[in-house]
């Protein structure tokens, strides 16, 4: 039985990670899953309901940042694997904080590297066989791309972040690479494009669009709305990261793209669309459906202008490749949606918090 340590697992990515591992592994003990998370605003543990009383998994509170939390979890258990997802990850939250990025993305992820690195160092300075570290970030790190529908990010493409969210995440890279090569510490980066799906929450575009279309709110749309984004449904992204763990070459970085590349207006387009198909004439929410609420608004601070990611060498070297396209997969996130309208209320409420609470008080 392998034990992961997956940190951030009440987070969106996190929590749709630790679901797929368990649906493909089973809850009989084939793994075990520790799920550590601060419970920022971002950290739901409604997002793993179901696995409470799993006796393979557990869940610990904790910040990354704390050196004593992290140690104690290596020292109580036999870690295999860690997936790294915690992070401060909304780049207008960096733009108008950027220091608790900083803490949070470098300075956390130098704890966890710290950590994994005492638990599992050897005297000889190596590591035992199937150990591993797994560094999850984004394809923000590097940049821009022009508008060519031929310029993509490589795993070779040079690092020129924008945003204090993208610097920050740039950073913890630069530490994970560090480590390997001087420790030659067991470890992979994997560089996704954007996430949708169940569990997102409601601050990022999607789940956003549909709530405020639901409500006949306005659809706020940055600059020109022309900015595109590669989009990668969750549930083909952890089934990437599960296949990385297993099959990647240790040192290397993969490239995770959706090979969905789309405007940002050209989403709110389709979100609107789909939901007109998929919502029952008799549905009052239909008529607050409609193009006239897209609303345009100022630009973003240094907004880059395209993502779009080559995911070739994970294809070549482990034969990953996404499997839903944008069309299914936002039908998919729109159902899941209608089924789970109080996980929205909850969060647009805050109520989501007292989750914590009232589960855990007592343990």
């Amino acid at each position: 039985m392998k034990t992961y340590v997956v940190t951030g697992g009440a987070g969106f990515i996190g929590s749709n990670y630790i679901h797929y591992m368990f649906k493909k592994y089973g809850k009989e003990g084939a793994i075990k899953i520790i799920n550590v998370d601060k419970l920022t605003y971002a950290g739901n543990l409604e997002n793993l309901k179901g696995l409470e009383d799993c006796p393979y998994y557990s869940f610990v509170k904790a910040d990354i940042c704390d050196k004593d939390a992290i140690t104690k979890i290596f020292e109580e258990n036999d870690i295999d694997r860690v997936v790294h997802f915690a992070a401060e990850s909304h780049v207008d939250r960096s733009i108008k904080d950027p220091e608790v990025f900083v803490r949070t993305n470098v300075l956390g992820t130098a704890n966890m590297l710290n950590c994994a690195k005492a638990a599992w160092e050897q005297a000889d300075g190596t590591y035992p066989e199937g150990k591993k570290f797994l560094h999850v970030s984004t394809d923000e790190v590097y940049g821009s791309l022009p508008d060519d529908d031929n310029a993509f990010f490589y795993e070779t493409t040079k690092y020129d972040p924008h945003s204090p969210y993208s610097a920050s995440k740039a950073g913890s890279d630069m530490l994970v690479k560090a480590y390997m090569d001087t420790y030659k510490f067991p470890a992979n980066i994997t560089n996704c494009s954007n996430n949708y799906g169940p569990f997102q929450f409601p601050e990022k575009l999607i789940p956003l669009i549909i709530n405020n279309a639901l409500q006949g709110k306005k659809l706020p749309v940055y600059g020109d709305g022309k900015n595109v984004r590669d989009w990668l449904y969750v549930e083909d992204h952890a089934k990437a990261i599960d296949m990385v763990q297993e099959k990647g070459r240790l040192f290397e970085t993969y490239n995770v793209g959706g090979h969905n590349e789309k405007q940002n207006i050209q989403i709110i387009e389709i979100i609107l669309e789909t939901l007109q198909e998929m919502l029952s004439d008799d549905d009052p929410r239909k008529a607050h459906v409609s193009r006239d609420l897209i609303t345009y608004v100022e630009d973003r601070k240094g907004h880059d202008r395209r993502y779009a990611i080559a995911p070739d060498k994970i294809k070549s070297e482990i034969g990953w490749e996404p499997e839903t396209m944008f069309k299914e997969g936002i039908k998919l996130t729109i159902k899941w949606f209608f089924e789970n309208e109080e996980w929205m209320k909850n969060v647009t409420s805050g109520d989501y918090q007292k989750y914590y609470d009232d589960m855990y008080s007592n343990k």
